[in-house]
This record gives C-alpha cells, sequence and structure tokens, in this order.
C-alpha cells in the first residue's frame, strides 16, 4: 500500500482519521466508499472509514483509556455518564449496541436501558419545566 504524501494537511487530519478508527492511504488506492480528500486542487490523501460496529468498539476503547481503567471497573455514576456519551455518539443505533455496550461496563442489558430511560426522563423533565426554573 502506498503511504500518503508527507504534507502538512496530512498531519493535520491524520489524528482525527485515528481517533473516528479509519485509516489514512493514497489517492489511487481508493475504493468507491473511501473519501478522497482533495488539497489546493490537488487528490492528496484517501480516508477509508471504519464500519459502524468498529466504531463502536472503537469509542469503547478510546472511553477506556480516558478513564485509565477496564470500563467495566467504573462506578455506577460513571458507567452512567459513558452510557450517555455513547448515546450522544449514536452508539445505540448500531446492531447489538446495547449489548456490546453491557459487555464492556459489565452490567446487563437491562442496567443499560435503565441507565438511558433515566437520562430520558431527565431531559424530558427539563423540557417540560417552566422558564425560568
Amino acid at each position: 500500500m502506498a503511504e500518503p504524501p508527507d504534507h502538512p494537511f496530512v498531519a493535520a487530519v491524520k489524528p482525527l482519521v485515528d481517533a473516528m478508527g479509519g485509516e489514512l492511504m493514497a489517492p489511487g488506492e481508493a475504493q468507491p466508499d473511501d473519501v478522497v480528500l482533495t488539497w489546493e486542487g490537488e487528490e492528496l490523501l484517501a480516508v477509508r472509514l471504519p464500519q459502524l460496529s468498529d466504531s463502536l468498539d472503537h469509542i469503547l476503547a478510546a472511553l477506556e483509556r480516558r478513564h485509565g481503567m477496564p470500563l467495566a471497573e467504573l462506578d455506577r455514576k460513571s458507567k452512567q455518564s459513558v452510557v450517555r456519551i455513547l448515546e450522544a455518539r449514536g452508539a445505540f443505533s448500531v446492531r447489538h449496541g446495547v449489548e456490546t455496550v453491557a459487555g464492556a461496563l459489565g452490567v446487563s442489558r437491562f442496567t443499560v436501558y435503565n441507565y438511558l430511560n433515566r437520562e430520558n426522563a431527565r431531559e424530558s423533565a427539563r423540557e417540560s419545566a417552566p422558564e425560568g426554573e
């Protein structure tokens, strides 16, 4: 596989692509589903995005790194925070997302649904509260 060129634009987008779990490559190696990035009229870089299920695994690994420990070892409040983050990032729209998250957190699917329902109830209460409260 040909490497993308040594260019400041490549260096600038690499952390973003890495955070998404994507892969950088030369534009000539791009497949139809890849994203080719152009700089000043020149195709400079291609990005292969991960499948959604791979993205969830990547997000879970990043959250573990952020917390400095396996997610299953977090306290309940931290696990609830992780579920809120994952919901905001669309983790539960992925097939088997709840099961995958439950496994990573070391809790049951029921517990994950409980965390989600609790947060959704809080959001509803905030939205229905009169202004100024």
